[in-house]
């Protein structure tokens, strides 16, 4: 997350975690300052590979996308070439949103991933190719670049190329994730070759060299997404994902696009804000909440009291129950706009007494929880003349599927676990999905991500977002009010514990 204040960059290198069901977690993040610009990412050297880039003059454009393809590098659990993300970027006056979240296979049916009786099956929408989605990275970040970026191309993906060829060490949340994620590594012997030499977990200090990524970072560099999404590459992708029982083919690496959406962009407490509109719920939820807590004056409650924190869970609470109508853009059961609509934020104000809470039954019709992967990564840069890109970027759950493309260099998603296998049921992650997130081919699966900016007319500007699954919107939001109301700064911001309620469970 950064701020920047009338020419002075602050920067808070954290992006918060997931916290656990019953218990609150906070940790003090260090802290930067200059006036050159700011980059906030989840690993020093992906940060290092951002400042470099402002330093030689790159833009925020140019910095985010060098951040997030070193992450790709030295933050593989999450980074990554084979998921996909949004971003938010606000250049001067303009704001923008880039949707390259991942899209669903042509082959892939609604009923893949369900039993003979109609019932999900995890496994398949988590472990292995036949859970990836279509990648939307090699296309997304080459688009903000290419839309926003000042240096050359292959200025801006150097940085990490030099990082795979090189090597890096492997450092104690690296050897954390791979210990955690050895179970599903070791299932793909493309993928223990690398990362678990001699089937163990290398040590802290270990140093990394990745020559296969390194040579499609040199190959992306000179052709832009074409070097991934066809040739050599994609037919690494389509052979090693048949090999295993996928579906994802060079073909449809080839057909994917990005889209340039219209970004969600609301008011409160004196700030302007812009967020991801769908296939993102996130910008949805920052909208809706802080919009309806402005009126039932927020502000002016007691700050550690109970009615704040009451009053969050009850707008939480209506806002995930309205995501259970989103989707795809195109086929979502319900606008954005509609769920903005005065007449619909009027019946949540009506609904929510003050005094006692509303049984989630009363709020939508309940069904079966649903939970969403929790490791993303997220990135934030600032530079200079106030220019700022808040990125978020996924493969769903940890090292997504656990299949790293020979070859190539990359982990591939798991991101269709974030479809409604079976609408109206659970996946293993705990939140509702309706019929507008159902699997369709070339359909872009629903999202929490929430890559946000926020400004003011003396030229103050935030930019944030996070990683949690279902908790980025509710975890963004609370640090939102928390600098941009009650004046905190950043570091204290992500400190400060918590609250999380969507709707279902209804559990806080």
């Amino acid at each position: 997350m950064t701020l920047r204040r009338r020419g002075l960059a602050l920067l808070i290198a954290l992006c918060w975690t997931a916290f656990l069901q019953d218990e609150l977690r906070a940790a003090t993040p260090p802290a930067a300052h200059g006036r050159g610009g700011a980059v906030a990412a989840e690993q020093p050297l992906a940060t290092a590979a951002g400042v470099e880039i402002l330093r030689a003059g790159g833009n925020a454009a140019d910095a985010a996308v060098a951040t997030a393809l070193a992450l790709a590098v030295v933050f593989p659990e999450a980074g990554n070439l084979g998921g996909g993300g949004f971003a938010v970027a606000r250049f001067g006056d303009r704001v923008v949103t880039l949707d390259f979240r991942e899209t669903a296979p042509a082959a892939a049916t609604d009923t893949m991933y369900l039993d003979a009786e109609g019932s999900p099956i995890p496994a398949k929408s988590l472990i292995g190719p036949l859970a990836a989605g279509v990648p939307g990275s090699p296309a997304g970040l080459w688009a903000l670049h290419h839309e926003l970026g000042a240096l050359p191309w292959a200025v801006v993906v150097e940085p990490a190329r030099r990082l795979a060829l090189a090597g890096f060490e492997v450092d104690e949340d690296l050897h954390k994730a791979l210990t955690d994620a050895k179970p599903l590594l070791e299932r793909f012997p493309e993928t223990a070759s690398v990362w678990l030499p001699g089937g163990e977990v290398p040590a802290v200090g270990t140093r990394l060299v990745l020559p296969d990524l390194a040579r499609t970072l040199e190959l992306y560099a000179e052709r832009g997404p074409e070097a991934i999404t066809g040739g050599p590459v994609a037919t690494a992708v389509e052979t090693v994902s048949a090999r295993h029982g996928g579906i994802l083919t060079a073909d449809d690496l080839a057909g994917y696009r990005v889209a340039w959406r219209d970004p969600v962009l609301f008011s409160g407490f004196g700030w302007r804000m812009a967020s991801m509109s769908l296939p993102s719920s996130g910008g949805l939820i920052l909208a809706q909440s802080t919009e309806v807590l402005e009126r039932l004056g927020w502000a002016k409650l007691p700050r550690f009291g109970a009615d704040r924190a009451h009053l969050l869970t009850e707008v939480f609470r209506r806002a995930y129950a309205d995501r259970y109508l989103l989707g795809d853009p195109e086929t979502t059961a319900a606008t954005p706009a509609e769920l903005r609509a005065p007449e619909h934020l009027a019946a949540w104000l009506e609904g929510i007494d003050p005094n006692h809470a509303t049984p989630s039954s009363d709020v939508r019709t309940p069904a079966p929880p649903r939970r969403e992967g929790n490791d993303t990564t997220h990135l934030s840069v600032i530079d200079a003349d106030g220019n700022a890109v808040a990125l978020t970027t996924t493969l769903n759950g940890l090292f997504g599927c656990g299949l790293y493309v020979p070859g190539a260099g990359f982990f591939l998603n798991n991101e269709m676990d974030d479809f409604a296998a079976a609408p109206g049921r659970p996946n293993l992650f705990g939140l509702i999905q309706g019929e507008a997130n159902k699997v369709r081919p070339g359909r872009r699966m629903l999202s929490s991500m929430s890559p946000t900016i926020a400004w003011t007319a003396d030229g103050s500007v935030l930019a944030l977002g996070g990683r949690g699954g279902s908790r980025i919107p509710t975890n963004t939001l609370q640090v939102l009010l928390d600098v941009v109301v009650d004046g905190d700064d950043l570091a204290s911001a992500l400190a400060r514990p918590r609250l999380h309620h969507q709707w279902l469970p209804d559990r806080l």
